[in-house]
C-alpha cells in the first residue's frame, strides 16, 4: 500500500507527527541525479560527477556509493572502487538552474526558507495549516512529490522542532526519505550517536572529544557544561545544548553569505607563471559573475593553491574599496600568485571574495589607480554582451586558448 501523499511505500506513523514544523530538505545525490535524468540511459549506471583522473569527486550516484565511492574522494580511489562507473564533468550553470526551480517550490509552501546550499535548505512552515489544508508534514509530502514531478529529482526530508535534529533526521532514511525526530524520544535517540554526528563538529574536534573520554552524544550531555566551555571554547556551549536535544536557532531566509570563491584541479602539475595565470583569470570571471549576479561586492581577495604533496597555501589582500570586476579579482590574485612561484608545482588554483557588501559600492573611482574607471565600463559593456549573446560572444585576449596570454 502506498502513501496517497507522497506514494511511498513506506508508511509512517509517528505520534508527533502532526505538531512539528522545522524541517530540513536535502535533494538525494544532486548532481548526480540531476545527470541521470538527462540521461535515462545511465539510470541503473553508477554515476560520479567530477574532475578528471585528478580530480575529486563532486558527487556520486547511490549505486556508485554501494562501491564505496565518496564525495570528495580522489578521483583515481573511486575509479579504482568502481571502474565502470560513468564520470561526468559537472556542469554548474545547469546545477544552480535546478537548484532555482527546487528553491521555487518551497518558497511556495513557505517564506521561511533558509538555503544551507544548492541543494539543502531548512523551513518553518509553523502556522501554514490552514494555508495549505494540512499539517506541515502532509505539506512537505505533497512538496517532495511536486518536486519529482517539475524537476525531475528527488529528495529527503527531516522533520523535527528544531534546526538541529531536522538537519539530523533528513539524512536518516535517504534517498526519498522521511525521517522524523520528535520531542519525547529526541534525547533516547540522540544517547548512543556518536558526537561526529552534532553539526560543527569536524574530524579534528571529534578527535579530541574521543581522546577526552566523550565518544557519544549521551556521554557528553553528562559532562558539565563549564568544562566544555573551558576545555573547547564557544563551541562548548553548543554541544552542551545540542547533546540534550535543544537549539534556539531559527530559520531565517536569505541568510547572507560569507564568501564566493571557485576553483579549478589540473590534470598535471604546473610551477609556471604563465599557465597559472591563465587557469586564474577564468576562476575571476566566475567569481565576478556570482558578485554580479547576486548583487555583492567583496573586500578581500584570497587566493587558493595546492602543491603536488597536497599542502595548502592560502594568501589573503584587503583592498580600499569593494570590487565585484573580473579585472581587479584577477590583478590582485595575479599579484599574490608572483609570491608564491618559488619552485613548487601545483596541482589545484583558486580565488575567492570574503567581506561582502552591497553591490552598489562596488569599485567607485580610485585616485591611485586612474585606469579603473574605464576598466570598469569595459567590463560592464562585455557584461551587457554577453547577457545578450552568451557567455562566450566575447572575451579578453587573457582568456584566449594557450598559457602565457594576458
Amino acid at each position: 500500500m502506498r502513501c496517497p501523499d507522497c506514494g511511498s511505500i513506506r508508511l509512517l506513523r509517528h505520534p508527533e507527527l502532526h505538531t512539528l514544523s522545522i524541517a530540513h530538505i536535502d535533494c538525494d545525490a544532486f548532481y548526480a541525479t540531476v545527470e541521470k535524468r538527462d540521461r535515462p540511459e545511465l539510470a541503473d549506471r553508477p554515476v560520479i560527477v567530477g574532475g578528471g583522473q585528478r580530480g575529486v569527486v563532486s558527487a556520486c550516484c547511490y549505486v556508485a556509493r554501494m562501491y564505496g565511492v565518496r564525495s570528495a574522494m580522489p578521483m583515481f580511489k573511486a575509479l579504482a572502487a568502481c571502474p565502470d562507473a560513468a564520470v561526468i564533468k559537472p556542469d554548474m550553470r545547469k546545477y544552480a538552474a535546478v537548484g532555482r526551480q527546487v528553491r521555487a517550490l518551497l518558497e511556495s509552501v513557505t517564506p521561511l526558507v533558509e538555503p544551507l546550499s544548492i541543494d539543502e535548505a531548512f523551513l518553518d512552515l509553523t502556522g501554514t495549516e490552514r494555508l495549505h489544508g494540512g499539517s506541515p508534514a502532509q505539506t512537505l509530502a505533497r512538496l517532495v512529490r511536486l518536486i519529482e514531478q517539475e524537476v525531475g529529482i528527488t529528495a529527503s526530508i527531516g522533520l523535527s522542532y528544531n534546526k538541529f535534529l531536522a538537519k539530523i533526521a533528513s539524512d536518516l532514511d535517504k534517498p526519498r526519505g522521511f525521517a522524523v525526530i520528535g520531542r519525547a524520544e529526541a534525547l533516547d535517540f540522540l544517547e548512543p550517536k556518536p558526537v561526529g554526528m552534532i553539526w560543527g563538529v569536524g574530524r579534528a574536534l571529534q578527535a579530541k572529544l574521543e581522546a577526552d573520554g566523550l565518544r557519544t552524544i549521551g556521554q557528553l550531555r553528562q559532562t558539565d557544561e563549564a568544562f566544555l566551555v573551558k576545555r573547547y571554547g564557544v563551541i562548548g556551549q553548543r554541544l552542551h545544548r545540542f547533546a540534550r536535544g535543544e537549539d534556539a536557532r531559527v530559520v531565517t531566509p536569505h541568510a547572507p553569505a560569507k564568501s564566493i570563491s571557485t576553483e579549478t584541479t589540473f590534470e598535471r602539475d604546473f610551477g609556471d607563471r604563465d599557465t597559472l595565470e591563465h587557469a586564474l583569470w577564468p576562476l575571476c570571471e566566475t567569481v565576478a559573475a556570482r558578485l554580479k549576479a547576486e548583487g555583492l561586492a567583496g573586500t578581500t581577495v584570497t587566493l587558493k593553491l595546492k602543491t603536488d604533496t597536497f599542502r595548502l597555501r592560502t594568501r589573503a589582500r584587503t583592498l580600499t574599496s569593494p570590487t565585484q570586476m573580473a579585472d581587479r579579482l584577477f590583478r590582485v590574485g595575479r599579484e599574490l600568485l608572483a609570491a608564491e612561484l618559488d619552485g613548487s608545482l601545483f596541482r589545484l588554483i583558486g580565488i575567492g571574495c570574503s567581506g561582502l557588501a552591497e553591490g552598489a559600492l562596488a569599485d567607485p573611482p580610485d585616485l591611485l589607480d586612474p585606469g579603473l574607471t574605464r576598466r570598469a565600463k569595459v567590463e560592464k559593456a562585455m557584461d551587457l554582451v554577453r547577457a545578450k549573446l552568451g557567455r562566450n560572444a566575447i572575451g579578453k585576449g587573457r582568456g584566449l586558448s594557450g598559457p602565457g596570454r594576458r
